[in-house]
């Protein structure tokens, strides 16, 4: 096959090719994109030879895919999504815990059933790739079946994927509970399976604060501790009734960031989903110790949780590192445009201006940045994974037409995360090879 040429041997793509080098939430946004109204960008061995302006002699002796009325972008990061969720997306009418209790603890059973939780992890991956997410950190259940289907299709797919086994001893049904204190030697020996086994990476995952007993906090923060490199994946102040719960659990503490800092969870790969009613404090402890928070507008306005407030988080004194989340299935869209969308939209509400070019980064670098995986994707750039996304500029009448009264490149990239979805998506390549395809 074409594709599985591609993946071992030097080729190139073609078109217009955005990346970006800096955040424009500490820089001017324009310094911080790059631009190549029409570029070449080679690959070998899955990763970026180079990028640069098209010429017919840098093309010598290359296979060559263009794609002409397209653009060409990193991979699209998700920093906060349950996969096992993907059966009950939509689910109707309620708040956060009500709609845990109703929707969520269900359809998690059923992963019990390592048939189904291989079939819902081979749609998953699939929905994916084809709205252009490449990388994401990734909710299983509290079944070890569901972190092994997991990883396994990823492993087939060769995507850079964080993973887990959901960790709970108390407040939830009882066939999804660890034992008091427990499940940690499953999320060992899953950690020894498959962290670091080629592009597989392990997160630490507690469900969140409620659902873990100050035991198992701690167990898991020292096993954290214990693996060098691995991911603490768990939510944060997604809704006040959810805030005052966790006051009531954990009297003692400070904030709810307080409850993970005491438990050894806080720190470089570190991933909070949510965070919309942090104080200044929280926002400072992020910073200081390097944890990072994942933006997931869809599913904090599905839910009616809050507004989060982006540009609070990245204050140029004290910035906070983010990426966005789809955080299915609260979230209601596979499509990063349609969260970059969102984003903006809460912004708005928040009475902030969140321009293409700070959401597209979001969605790209600063996604890398948040799980510390910018030295290997988030651009395109010499060395780093060849993880990229074709959009295509003509995927709609409507946004054919629009695009043809943009001014600029920045409105034109505001029109594709207005007006665009999954269907923009006409290519998706993971590690230099062709995985997705529109119509493919």
């Amino acid at each position: 096959m074409e594709q599985n040429r591609h993946a071992s041997s030097r080729h190139a793509l073609r078109g217009a090719t955005i990346s970006f080098r800096a955040d424009p939430f500490l820089t001017d946004p324009a310094d911080a994109l790059e631009h190549w109204p029409d570029a070449l960008v080679v690959i070998e061995a899955g990763h970026i030879a180079s990028v640069g302006p098209w010429s017919a002699e840098a093309a010598a002796g290359l296979t060559v895919t263009h794609y002409p009325d397209a653009l060409l972008c990193p991979g699209f990061v998700d920093t906060h999504v349950h996969y096992p969720q993907t059966p009950m997306i939509g689910a109707y009418g309620e708040h956060l815990l009500e709609w845990l209790e109703r929707y969520t603890f269900p359809a998690e059973a059923a992963f019990a059933d390592p048939a189904h939780a291989a079939a819902v992890a081979r749609l998953f991956l699939r929905e994916l790739l084809a709205a252009g997410t490449t990388t994401a950190a990734v909710y299983c259940t509290s079944h070890a079946a569901s972190v092994e289907a997991f990883f396994a299709e990823s492993a087939r797919l060769n995507t850079r994927m964080i993973a887990g086994k959901v960790l709970m001893d108390r407040h939830a049904p009882g066939n999804l509970l660890d034992p008091p204190g427990g499940g940690i030697a499953e999320s060992r020996a899953l950690i020894g399976r498959w962290h670091g086994r080629g592009r597989q990476l392990y997160a630490v995952t507690p469900r969140f604060a409620p659902t873990s007993s100050q035991a198992q906090l701690e167990a898991a923060g020292c096993l954290w501790r214990e693996h060098p490199g691995t991911y603490l994946q768990t939510h944060l102040s997604e809704s006040p009734a959810e805030i005052a719960w966790v006051r009531e659990l954990f009297p003692t503490a400070e904030s709810y960031l307080d409850v993970y800092r005491r438990a050894g969870l806080t720190g470089p790969r570190a991933v909070f989903g949510h965070g919309i009613h942090l104080s200044e404090g929280e926002f400072c402890q992020c910073h200081r110790t390097g944890s990072a928070l994942a933006h997931c507008p869809t599913s904090n306005l599905f839910l009616g949780s809050g507004l989060f407030r982006a540009f609070d988080a990245k204050r140029a004194d004290r910035p906070v590192r983010l990426g966005l989340g789809s955080d299915l299935g609260a979230g209601t869209s596979f499509s990063p445009l349609r969260t970059m969308g969102e984003a903006y939209k809460v912004a708005q509400l928040n009475d902030t201006r969140l321009s293409a070019l700070h959401a597209f980064y979001l969605a790209t670098l600063g996604g890398a940045e948040a799980l510390y995986l910018d030295d290997r994707i988030g651009r395109i750039a010499p060395g780093h994974e060849a993880d990229l996304v074709v959009l295509d500029l003509k995927a709609t009448p409507l946004l054919d037409f629009r695009l043809g009264f943009c001014r600029d490149l920045a409105e034109r990239l505001f029109v594709l995360m207005t007006l665009g979805d999954e269907r923009v998506v006409r290519a998706t390549y993971v590690a230099g090879m062709l995985a997705a395809e529109r119509g493919g």
